[in-house]
């Protein structure tokens, strides 16, 4: 397994994490040895969004012998009423709920604690000038959670939280068919099945967030790796083929700022093909070419950060330095930290000879001896 650092919080998060949903379905045992597996596996990082009273003790129950291997993202606006699920922003509900997780969990502390699932942004807006945003600092200075992040499937959303300064790292849902479709408030939209031909390359929305959160250190955790299964099979998919685990995995974990995707699992088995990513070869990882080939794709021209582009005669890190240069771009003047990291690289654009062999190799038809001079030209002044 592999870790990756998640933002400014510093934690060392593995890159395929567990989100644990579907524990909803299953009884101790069922959820003991899935746990299991994942510990087994390297996973140390856990998703419990859930409000129901028995998911949560059944977690509780078998993390106990070793509660400190794991970094638990808890949800704060997740309550049980009436026996369901309800998202409030209530502190009469809000603040029992958060101490019946803790207390079902068996543990005096949550690693991240999650302002959950906010997606309008009136509602964030609404969040950050009054009672709920006071409680969240109000455990943080307690000791009671010692990161603040946020969930969200809307990318306007995500940008202002990561702008705020209130949080330090953000769990979105990303995939290549989320990707390409424009920011909305309803989560649903997200899944529909059609496909727009205006559509071209990831949103610019989803595009700045992702490069906000890596310009500001704040980590992404990934929800929605598999859209629901939906890129799964190809009469499902908006891009008309289907895609692997594997292929979703990689996907999410090229975009800037991603660190872990939270993968949903329902057996043990489960566990291990997800894990089983680290070793994985990189044909079984190439979602680029499915998708470049895709009866229906919107990424044309687009760099994906797939790497196709290897090997450089140069030893030029072209997906780093592509990055790299639209991270600048979204700024009217070249972020110094940015400028540090594209300067640290052993090799960079300064280096392209010009030859072309990239571009031979490029699914998307990427025109990168331009952009390499594009960004030669932008990191010199």
């Amino acid at each position: 397994m592999n870790y990756r650092r998640l933002g400014k919080t510093g934690l060392m998060v593995s890159e395929v994490g567990f989100g644990a949903e579907w524990l909803e379905r299953m009884d101790l045992e069922s959820c003991r040895a899935i746990i299991r597996e994942c510990e087994a596996q390297g996973i140390n990082i856990l998703d419990c969004w859930m409000s129901e009273p028995n998911v949560r003790s059944n977690i509780g129950e078998c993390i106990k012998e070793d509660r400190s291997r794991w970094y638990i993202q808890g949800h704060i606006g997740s309550t049980w009423q009436d026996g369901q699920y309800v998202r409030t922003r209530e502190m009469d509900k809000v603040v029992p709920a958060f101490e019946d997780l803790l207390a079902r969990l068996g543990t005096d502390y949550i690693d991240l604690g999650m302002i959950h699932f906010v997606d309008e942004e009136a509602e964030w807006n609404r969040i950050i000038s009054g009672p709920f945003i006071e409680y969240v600092h109000q455990l943080k200075a307690e000791g009671k959670i010692k990161h603040v992040g946020l969930s969200t499937h809307n990318p306007k959303v995500g940008i202002k939280a990561a702008l705020s300064g209130e949080i330090e790292m953000m769990l979105f849902s990303v995939n290549p068919a989320f990707d390409i479709r424009p920011a909305t408030e309803n989560i649903n939209d997200y899944f529909e099945g059609q496909y727009d031909e205006s559509w071209a390359g990831i949103d610019p929305d989803r595009a700045a967030l992702y490069k906000t959160c890596e310009q500001n250190d704040i980590g992404i955790t990934v929800m929605k790796g598999f859209a629901g299964g939906r890129l799964f099979k190809a009469e499902d998919s908006p891009f008309g083929v289907s895609l692997t685990p594997i292929q979703c995995l990689h996907y999410a974990l090229t975009r800037p700022a991603v660190c872990a995707v939270m993968a949903g699992f329902s057996a043990p088995e489960h566990v291990k093909e997800a894990a089983r990513y680290s070793d994985a070869s990189d044909e079984e990882r190439d979602y680029a070419s499915v998708l470049a080939s895709a009866p229906k794709h919107a990424f044309s021209g687009k760099c994906m950060y797939c790497n196709h582009c290897k090997p450089c005669p140069m030893d030029i890190d072209i997906a780093m330095v592509n990055k790299y240069y639209d991270l600048a771009t979204m700024q009217p003047e070249v972020p110094e930290s940015i400028r540090e990291h594209y300067h640290a690289l052993s090799v960079n654009a300064d280096d392209c000879i010009g030859c072309g062999s990239c571009e031979t190799r490029c699914p998307f038809g990427v025109h990168i001896v331009e952009r390499m001079a594009r960004a030669r030209e932008l990191f010199s002044n």
